[in-house]
């Protein structure tokens, strides 16, 4: 079940998220989008710092 609830926004904001929206495109599948968007660099940012983290603590296997 689907319920619209209304989200407040300045005008700019309006304005830039029009101009982000495909032809066609509804302000929700955007906004999904967006949010996909922002869940998969966080997840590529935590991989990095577990990268780095492993090349910090663990030793090369030439030196075993």
């Amino acid at each position: 079940m689907s319920a619209d609830k209304r989200i407040p926004v300045t005008e700019e904001t309006r304005r830039e998220l029009h101009d982000l929206k495909k032809p066609g495109q509804t302000y929700d599948d955007l906004l999904k989008q967006l949010v996909q968007q922002r869940r998969r660099q966080d997840l590529e940012q935590r991989f990095r710092e577990l990268e780095e983290a492993d090349r910090d603590e663990l030793t090369p296997l030439s030196d075993v």
